[in-house]
């Protein structure tokens, strides 16, 4: 079968491919600051029974955020306001951190221990010399 037409592979010509740009940039996911969730918090329990969504829509949260955000106000840990994500990237360090605290622990019990064994040690030697040196058999040699 014969074609007519031509086309941009059977002449060999370039043909510049058109670029599209990005419709839209990547989302940013959000994070708010400790002092927001206390404050809007605080408004949202403030606020009278039929505007508690207002406040929800005004800053563009839902109820999961301030259900959140409440639990770790009540258990007293304010610092349970801060971002999951970055409290994740934290505790690497505290990994490593609690490594470290768990050795030490293990060394400082065992030197404990190795004190005591060695404290022990030297008040029975003390009262063994203590005993030797009242009995004529035990002692310096006479002369």
């Amino acid at each position: 079968m014969i074609s007519s037409s031509s086309s941009a592979e059977e002449t060999d010509e370039v043909v510049p491919e058109a670029v599209v740009p990005d419709p839209a940039p990547r989302p940013v996911r959000r994070s708010f600051t400790a002092a927001y969730r206390l404050a809007i918090v605080t408004q949202y329990e403030a606020a009278p029974r039929g505007e508690k969504g207002a406040v929800l829509r005004r800053e563009g949260l839902y109820y999961s955020h301030i259900k959140e955000w409440t639990a770790a106000r009540d258990a007293g840990a304010r610092s349970g306001l801060t971002d999951a994500r970055r409290s994740a990237t934290g505790s690497k360090a505290s990994t490593k951190d609690r490594g470290e605290v768990e050795r030490l622990r293990a060394q400082n019990l065992r030197l404990t221990a190795q004190l005591t064994q060695t404290r022990t040690a030297l008040d029975i030697m003390g009262k063994a010399l203590g005993y030797a040196g009242d009995s004529p058999s035990f002692g310096p040699p006479p002369g």
